[in-house]
């Protein structure tokens, strides 16, 4: 565990903090590990909302990120180096690093396995922005991203399944049976069979929005939500993945996530700079949460709480109160943060228990 100039001065009682185990952590509130895409994991303790260290992940670039049930390790996808750090959670230092490809980018683990998506025609650089012209001869576009599936404990890659292109989101079906992906160059939704990794079905959403991100299903496993960033709106579909209907968002939503109960659906539009709040029964807005800048990822605490808001570009993490919707804590300078988790798992746009 390597210590970030901005935490050298931590107390005897911080690092004393870091020595313990996580699961003894979890006992009370549990902690949080937030991604820098310029530097490594910075860990939060979540009884005091203060940092309390940081995690090395021995690559650069960590965007994507997971952990297990168990709370004993933490997976990092990491995008310039094309692997995954596989960290052990009791000694806070690396277990083992995984080959991976491409841009890998976002982590959902399930049991003992992590789900990697990379793209191996990525040739890097920012995503186009919204009304920019593609070359109709630039074929990147067109070839499908893969997702890698990881034993953690050997860490080894045991096989791949193939998606669309660009595969941004992952999300499973509550019997554990599908995998449904985010597909944002080709505009569609695909339903894997998380097994055979066979492609079971395939959802365009042009005719609703382009370059669909965010995926999320709801915790009574009746409705899936997906965001369309370039379409400004938030994609509703039923249990069979059939779209119902769009709502409204900000501008390029990405990040979505239900509360614990299901009634309220979160949505992080990036550009508006705001944490937006919907009815999960009548899809009304309930308040528009202002934020910072290109806050992409959000998760819950444990307890239900508070929500940890990610925000990359003003380098910040922002500490919402989940009854009042208020913001309580700004934590600044943080660098340029990816994503946020916490353990215990909590429902967040990330991750889910």
């Amino acid at each position: 565990m390597i210590l970030s100039k901005k935490l050298l001065k931590l107390t005897c009682v911080a690092v004393c903090f870091l020595g313990a185990s996580f699961a003894s952590q979890a006992q009370t509130s549990g902690v949080a590990y937030l991604s820098n895409q310029n530097g490594g994991i910075a860990v939060l303790d979540l009884a005091t909302l203060e940092l309390v260290g940081s995690l090395e992940v021995g690559a650069k670039g960590p965007r994507g990120l997971g952990v297990t049930a168990d709370g004993k390790y933490l997976v990092t996808a990491n995008k310039d180096d094309a692997n995954i750090s596989i960290i052990d959670l009791a000694t806070h230092k690396l277990f083992k690093q995984v080959k991976i490809g491409k841009n890998p980018e976002f982590v959902r683990v399930l049991g003992g396995r992590a789900y990697v998506t990379y793209e191996p025609s990525s040739k890097g650089g920012p995503p186009p922005k919204g009304g920019e012209v593609v070359r109709e001869d630039d074929d990147d576009d067109k070839v499908p991203a893969r997702i890698a599936i990881v034993d953690i404990k050997k860490g080894k890659v045991l096989k791949e399944i193939t998606s669309g292109p660009e595969t941004e989101g992952i999300e499973f079906s509550p019997d554990g049976k599908k995998m449904i992906v985010t597909n944002e160059a080709d505009n569609t939704i695909t339903v894997h069979d998380l097994k055979s990794g066979k492609l079971l079905k395939t959802v365009p959403t042009t005719e609703f929005g382009d370059r669909p991100r965010g995926i999320k299903v709801s915790p009574d496993g009746k409705t899936y939500v997906a965001t369309l960033e370039f379409g400004n709106k938030l994609l509703i579909l039923d249990q069979k993945l059939n779209p119902v209907r769009t709502i409204e968002t900000g501008k390029t939503p990405y990040g979505v996530a239900f509360d614990r109960s299901g009634s309220r659906i979160f949505v992080a539009a990036s550009r508006q700079n705001t944490l937006q709040v919907f009815d999960a029964k009548s899809y009304e807005k309930i308040k528009d949460i202002p934020t910072g800048e290109r806050c992409w990822h959000f998760t819950f605490t444990p307890d239900d709480q508070q929500i940890l808001l990610a925000c990359g570009r003003s380098g910040e993490l922002i500490v919402i109160d989940t009854k009042t919707l208020e913001v309580r804590k700004r934590i600044a300078n943080l660098g340029l943060l990816w994503g946020v988790i916490t353990y215990p798992k909590s429902f967040g746009s990330l991750d889910q228990p």
